[in-house]
């Protein structure tokens, strides 16, 4: 066993770890999408809220209702802001995977050109042997040669 089919097993376990991490960075991307949307939701719905409000507003309405526009707005924009925070968290979460991923990447990438440096001395190495049994049968034939012929 050559030192690159050794490795091949580190390989395995190094690409697998790679793919894995990369999945994980698939489904935190996901995660922002979803995050993102949800927000940009909320904010559409307050300010169709917010538009809705001046409009009723400006056709009068009593104390008891003002109070309940202002307390949904409230609420909902306390809902906006923890779904920043959300997709703020989901963000950092995505950065940090991405980080993950780029360097399983390069040790995977790393490894790789180790097992294909390897493999290629190996073969040269092996080209080499080949050549130099060939020189040696040549010789030793030219030596027979020369020999039945004397």
């Amino acid at each position: 066993m050559n030192r690159a089919d050794r490795l091949e097993p580190v390989q395995k376990i190094v690409d697998e770890t790679e793919r894995r991490l990369a999945e994980h960075l698939v489904a935190s991307e996901q995660l922002v999408t979803a995050c993102d949307a949800k927000l940009a939701e909320l904010q559409s719905y307050l300010a169709d809220y917010v538009s809705g409000f001046a409009v009723r507003g400006g056709r009068g309405m009593g104390a008891a209702t003002l109070r309940d526009y202002q307390a949904f707005m409230a609420r909902l924009r306390e809902a906006i802001r923890q779904q920043s925070e959300i997709v703020h968290r989901a963000k950092m979460d995505r950065d940090q995977q991405r980080s993950r991923w780029q360097e399983a990447a390069k040790r995977a990438k790393a490894l790789s050109h180790v097992i294909d440096r390897w493999n290629q001395e190996e073969s040269k190495s092996a080209e080499r042997k080949e050549q130099r049994d060939s020189d040696e049968r040549s010789q030793r034939l030219r030596v027979l040669h020369a020999e039945a012929g004397a």
